[in-house]
This record gives C-alpha cells, sequence and structure tokens, in this order.
C-alpha cells in the first residue's frame, strides 16, 4: 500500500470521543482529530445516560465521515448496575464484558461494515471484544484490527480490589479482575495488533502474548489550546490544584489519599494553602470534604483558567496504568507538577528538571510545600514541563505513530 494513501478507518469504543471532558475523552479525541487531517474516519460509539448525544454527535460529524451512537447498556449505575454484577458473579465472563455485549451493538457493526469497506478498525478498550468487527462488503478484504489499550485493564482491576475496603466488595472485585485478565490476554492474543499508551504497558502484553504485535501511541496534549496565553490569569500564591474525572477510580483514590495524608503536611508548612479539585462525578466521599482550605469545582468547560491559576499541580496516584494526561497538560500549560512515580510512569520526565516525584506522604507534602515556598522553582519546572511536550508530546506525532503500525499490519497482510 502506499504510505501516502488515505485509509478508511473505523473507530469502535465504548464512549464518545467528542466533545472531550475527561482523560479517555481527551485521548480519543486528539488521536481521531489529529489522524481525521489525512484519513477517512468513521466512528461508532457507545453513549450512555450521562452523555448528550447531540452533542457527540455534531462534535463527531465535524470530521468523521459516518458516525453511529448506540444507546449503553443500562446496568452501568444504580440497581440495574448491581443486578448485572449478580450476574457475572454466575458467569465465566467479566462484568465489564457482559455490560457491553449488547445485540444493538453488534448489529449497528454488521450494517456499517456491510456497506462500507474499512482498511483498518480501531477497537477501543478490552471490554467489546466478543464485538465480530471482520465483516467487509462483497468482494472486499476483511479490515486489519487493532485492539486499543488505555491501561492493561486486568492489571487495574486486581489494583483496585487490593483497596477496596469491604470484604464483600474485595472479593467480588478479586473475582472479576481474574474474569477480565483472562478476556483481555486473549484479547491480544486474537487481534492483529495492539496499541498502549506506555513501554511498560507494552512490556506487559509481550510478556503475556509474546507473539502480539505491539506498538506504543503515546498520550499527548493539544499543545494550541493547553498553552500559556497573555490573557491566562496569573497564577495564584499556595493555590494547589488537582484535577481529572472523578468517575475513575485511581482519581478518587488519588485524591482521599491527598487529602487525609498528605494536605494536612502541606498546610502545616504552608497555612495559606488552597487546593482545588476539579473533575466531573465527585463522590459523596469526596465532596464532604470540602472546606474553606479545600474546594470541589466539578466539572468545568475550559480547564486551562484552572491551570493557569495553579502555583503547583499534584498527582499523587497509587494505582492505573498507561500515560497520565493530566500531568502532560499541567506542563503544556508551563505549571510545576508533584507526581509519584507511579503517576509519572511511560512520561519521558526527570525528578528535578520537568517536574518532582515523590512516593511517601511526606516526601509529597514536603516537595508541594517547596514550590510554594519557591516559585522561581516552580517557573523552572514549567518551562522545561513545556518544552518536554513541545518536543514529544503532541497529537500529531502520537497519530503518526499509530498510521505507521496501521501501515505495517496492512503491509503484512500483502494489501
Amino acid at each position: 500500500m502506499d504510505g501516502s494513501s488515505r485509509l478508511a478507518i473505523l473507530f469502535v469504543t465504548r464512549l464518545p470521543p467528542s466533545p472531550p471532558r475527561f482523560g479517555a475523552q481527551a485521548r480519543l479525541h486528539g488521536l481521531l482529530t489529529a489522524l481525521a487531517r489525512r484519513h477517512d474516519l468513521s466512528v461508532l460509539s457507545l453513549h450512555g445516560p450521562g452523555d448528550d448525544a447531540g452533542a457527540a454527535r455534531r462534535a463527531l460529524e465535524g470530521y468523521c465521515r459516518e458516525v453511529v451512537l448506540v444507546p449503553g447498556h443500562p446496568g452501568s449505575s444504580g440497581l440495574a448496575k448491581r443486578w448485572l454484577q449478580l450476574r457475572s458473579l454466575a458467569s465465566p465472563r467479566s462484568y465489564e464484558h457482559l455490560l457491553h455485549r449488547l445485540p444493538a451493538l453488534q448489529a449497528a457493526a454488521d450494517a456499517l461494515l456491510s456497506r462500507t469497506r474499512f482498511d483498518v478498525v480501531d477497537l477501543e478498550f478490552p471490554f467489546m471484544t466478543g464485538l465480530g468487527l471482520r465483516r467487509a462488503p462483497d468482494g472486499a478484504p476483511a479490515p486489519r484490527v487493532i485492539l486499543g489499550e488505555h491501561n492493561v485493564e486486568w492489571s487495574l482491576g486486581r489494583q483496585v480490589a487490593a483497596r477496596e475496603r469491604g470484604t464483600v466488595r474485595r472479593l467480588y472485585a478479586a473475582a472479576d479482575w481474574r474474569k477480565l485478565r483472562a478476556e483481555e490476554e486473549g484479547a491480544w492474543r486474537s487481534h492483529d495488533g495492539v496499541t498502549v499508551c506506555s513501554e511498560p504497558d507494552a512490556d506487559r502484553v509481550r510478556a503475556a502474548a509474546p507473539a502480539a504485535r505491539v506498538a506504543v501511541v503515546p498520550n499527548a496534549v493539544d499543545l494550541e489550546r493547553l498553552r500559556p496565553r497573555a490573557d491566562h490569569p496569573p497564577a495564584v500564591a499556595d493555590r494547589v490544584l488537582f484535577f481529572g474525572s472523578m468517575g475513575y477510580a485511581p482519581n478518587v483514590d488519588a485524591v482521599l489519599h491527598l487529602l487525609d495524608r498528605i494536605w494536612p503536611a502541606v498546610r502545616a508548612a504552608r497555612p495559606a494553602a488552597r487546593l482545588e479539585i476539579v473533575g466531573p462525578g465527585a463522590p459523596p466521599a469526596v465532596l464532604a470534604r470540602r472546606a474553606p482550605d479545600v474546594e470541589v469545582t466539578g466539572f468545568v468547560d475550559d480547564l486551562a483558567p484552572h491551570l493557569a491559576r495553579a502555583a503547583v499541580v499534584v498527582a499523587p496516584l497509587r494505582m492505573g496504568g498507561g500515560t497520565r494526561l493530566k500531568i502532560l497538560e499541567a506542563m503544556a500549560m508551563a505549571r510545576p507538577v508533584v507526581s509519584t512515580p507511579l503517576g509519572a510512569e511511560g512520561i519521558e520526565a526527570r525528578h528535578g528538571v520537568e517536574l518532582l516525584l515523590a512516593d511517601e506522604p511526606a516526601a509529597f507534602a514536603a516537595a508541594v510545600a517547596r514550590l510554594l515556598a519557591d516559585p522561581a522553582q516552580g517557573d523552572r519546572l514549567g518551562r522545561a514541563g513545556r518544552a518536554l511536550v513541545e518536543e514529544r508530546y503532541s497529537w500529531g506525532a502520537s497519530a503518526d505513530r499509530w498510521e505507521r503500525f496501521a501501515r505495517e499490519l496492512l503491509g503484512g497482510a500483502g494489501a
């Protein structure tokens, strides 16, 4: 296949890529909009009760050839979720697999693939790997199918299970992640290729599926949307920011860890310190911690002003995988970052040069307090972080890597 030819690409995902509201959507939106500049993209996506399907369709039609949206399973929340979880206990399948096993989704995929020829189908997340996606119009070759991983999901599930406090919840989570592991590792072996966000995740895939073809497609950032600008508010002394979706267990764990074990020491060193928590879906355990020195803002349409006002951005993550968009986005705005080593995993940033790393709560709090007391050091870290993302973490560069991998898979098939 000619390396300059346009590819017909279908992305299949469990959530609408656009407009982006949180990390997983930000990755999809950034990657897809970059690919759409030189290829023909279509999207087949589930949407949930919290999604504005009309807004999603309008945003996607701005850069996609065809958009198909399918309502998701009602078992994603409330009593319906509990019932589906109970069903999964008696099933060899994970809860996540049952949640995404929808006849309407398969019917939509069959109809789309039967009428439109695609070179590549990219299935985002491993939860829908039961879908049949190798169909093609009569006489056309079947597409190559790539599994796009944002994390190694079974590993994340194991981490969440280890931190569950209730015995019943811990036992349920322990059973579920083992089912998810079998499904996910089977998907690594059965797909034509697998993309991951970081080299550590690529190593995890290769260890379980040595024959799998794997490519690292890093998370990145919109360098134009997130950049220091003269019309942004100035940084506010002693203002600390944590941001991320509160519907994501590692973020909730990080916030509670921050409030319980780190923030008191920061306040002892810097009594004027104020913490802002930004992101949709804060659970009661986080909302209950609001105080004069702790602000829970919720979802915001534009993250940039909140980043601009932050003297320090924190990422005290204790579990997860992939790479953390929050760190790249903070660096893009030239804000200093304090992270755990796990939080910064997969990002080629150096301690003391582009960010500060600390694992134990006392050391983490001391690093935050040190930057609050020394804005000049924070400015140096922020400038170095901005230079790093400009050099290595643009969506254009990530789209180039995805395209090279897709063409390798097509070339290997004699395309």
